[in-house]
């Protein structure tokens, strides 16, 4: 992002996943066995996404 030629520290770090995200993204990715689903530079909505999805093939998973 970019604002006036300057770098914004603040949009970029509000499209980036939190740290909470990232930590329950990467536990749940490998409850789920797919690894490949945490990565580190995902943005906050990819992350929630992602997040949604797993949680939803655990639970479906569970039910057996």
């Amino acid at each position: 992002m970019q604002v006036q030629g300057k770098y914004d520290a603040k949009a970029f770090l509000m499209e980036q996943m939190s740290r909470a995200q990232g930590m329950r993204l990467k536990r749940l990715s490998e409850e789920a066995y797919q690894p490949a689903q945490y990565d580190r530079e995902l943005s906050c909505v990819e992350a929630a996404r992602r997040i949604q999805v797993l949680e939803a093939e655990i639970e479906l998973a569970n039910s057996f």
